[in-house]
């Protein structure tokens, strides 16, 4: 498992941006965005190691988000698989844009029985 890559794009439009998303006023892809993202790449990098019935949540996220990125930029997220203690997996994560490196930093899931973690609130 370690050493597993999960990618994940999408292109910067108005509403992802950071006015959109309410986390500053300018137009351009806003920091919760690239966190969601990258937490989308990590889920595709743990895609084929969960059996029926798992999924993963995420607990901890530490980034940089160093460079902004206009609408109409594509950015692609990548995570890493690190390190692994029974069900919990940690990620290194990187995030680029057409021209540079926007944002790294470091990710960690656990792997969860569904119906167990549902149950606990309440569904």
């Amino acid at each position: 498992m370690i050493g597993n890559k999960g990618v994940a794009k999408t292109v910067v439009g108005v509403e992802n941006t950071a006015k959109a998303v309410g986390s500053g006023s300018l137009e351009v892809f806003s920091t919760p965005m690239m966190i969601a993202l990258m937490e989308q790449a990590a889920c595709v990098a743990l895609a084929d190691v969960l059996e029926v019935g798992q999924s993963s949540v995420g607990t901890q996220i530490a980034v940089e988000h160093t460079a902004a990125s206009a609408v109409g930029a594509n950015i692609v997220a990548t995570a890493t698989i690190t390190a692994v203690d029974g069900k919990k997996i940690s990620f290194e994560v990187v995030a680029n844009d057409d021209k540079n490196q926007i944002g790294k930093g470091t990710h960690t899931r656990f792997i969860i029985d569904i119906e167990r973690f549902m149950a606990k609130v309440g569904n």
